[in-house]
């Protein structure tokens, strides 16, 4: 059986309050698969003592690599950070405030571990099986609302985009390009491996609600992120659907104007004959927009594939020059 190594990359900003708990959690459950590990904690530029106790935790326990940087950048490039600093051929994202607890890793990874044709494990509490603990209202419900429009504009079955609770295989987090430095980041991850050809699940996982911290929610941005996502990603279907509405619009007034031009009472100056045209127009110049979208769209991901074998050539050069040193 193929030897593993897991790395689980939490990024942590302002978590002084959860992170001595986190890693407790996470060794107990790791311990016991019996795979080597290691915990990748990422300070994203913290102001409060949390930097001091991931160099305090990393004095006393091996498996912890510390990786910290001033000033805060955002949850994106810290992952990126400890993506690049990780180790071990299956890498896990996890959050540090134990949203998801550390006893669903198993879970999360087994796929990984028992099939070759899978690269990417999504844990999701919106997939039959999953569910939610604890979890204020309007984040769930932005939330809840967010994944089910993304949902449109991601092609496959899954339930689950914005989550941070993923394992994926190393090799994969290597070849693609990643630029953001959001939370965004989760989103870019699945739209560029899904246009690579990468085989993405899900397995049920159970969201609970912060216990100790702040939370780093904020809806506007999150809801600001989800659809201007699903606009890049489907420019067809939100430019599709609201030109085909208005195009409808424009030809109900005009079916309504052409029966008053039946009947002899239709009044050329009325505003209604402007708005008709108006209309159409508008609906026609919607509709090609999103039409030039779709091109778009097939460019960009033509590109991701570009972008994609290039890292791949890269990395076996890379590899083949080591071997001769």
């Amino acid at each position: 059986m193929k030897s593993h190594k897991l790395s689980v990359v939490v990024p942590v900003y302002n978590e002084e309050a959860n992170i001595l708990l986190l890693v407790d959690e996470l060794e107990s459950r790791l311990a016991p698969l019996g795979i080597p590990y290691e915990i990748v904690l990422v300070d994203d530029g913290s102001t409060d003592g949390t930097k001091k106790v991931v160099n305090a935790l990393s004095e006393r326990h091996s498996e912890i690599v510390p990786v910290s940087y001033y000033p805060n950048r955002g949850r994106g490039y810290a992952m990126r950070q400890g993506f690049s600093a990780s180790t071990g051929d299956i890498v896990v994202t996890i959050d540090a405030d134990l949203s998801y607890s550390p006893d669903q890793i198993e879970h999360l990874v087994q796929p990984l571990l028992e099939r070759d044709d899978v690269d990417i494990v999504v844990g999701s509490p919106y997939m039959k099986g999953g569910g939610t603990e604890k979890v204020p209202f309007f984040r769930l419900l932005v939330s809840r609302l967010g994944n089910m429009v993304l949902g449109l504009s991601f092609k496959g079955n899954i339930h689950t985009f914005t989550g941070i609770f993923r394992s994926y295989r190393k090799k994969v987090l290597d070849s693609l390009l990643l630029e953001s430095d959001g939370k965004d980041i989760h989103l870019e991850i699945l739209s560029k491996a899904l246009a690579c050809g990468y085989r993405v699940v899900e397995v049920p996982a159970v969201l609970r609600g912060r216990k100790k911290g702040k939370s780093k929610f904020r809806i506007g941005s999150t809801t600001r992120s989800h659809l201007v996502f699903s606009m890049i990603e489907r420019p067809a279907l939100i430019f599709g659907f609201i030109g085909l509405f208005i195009l409808l619009l424009g030809l109900g007034v005009g079916i309504y104007l052409y029966v008053l031009f039946r009947q002899g009472a239709l009044n050329p100056e009325r505003p209604l004959v402007n708005l008709t045209i108006i209309l159409l127009l508008a609906g026609f110049q919607i509709l090609s927009l999103g039409f030039l979208g779709v091109q778009m769209v097939i460019l960009r991901k033509e590109l991701f594939k570009v972008q994609w074998q290039n890292r791949l050539l890269e990395k076996r050069l890379e590899e083949r020059q080591n071997a001769k040193e």
